[in-house]
């Protein structure tokens, strides 16, 4: 895993973090619990391959 990934991961989560609080000022609660789904989905897509990853290296360990 690269560390640009972890910045990526990092920059989302603050951007998610600062739009919600503003929403969740606003009275928008609703578009702010979407905001932190849409972040969360985004980062499940970019990790997603490396799980996969780590699956197949685990299954590959355990091979007979």
């Amino acid at each position: 895993m690269s560390v640009n990934l972890l910045f990526k991961i990092a920059a989302v989560g603050i951007l998610v973090s600062v739009l919600g609080q503003v929403l969740k000022h606003s009275g928008r609660e609703e578009q702010a619990y979407l905001a932190s789904l849409a972040g969360l989905v985004l980062v499940l897509f970019w990790v997603l391959p490396y799980i996969s990853q780590l699956f197949e290296s685990i299954k590959e360990l355990f091979a007979l």
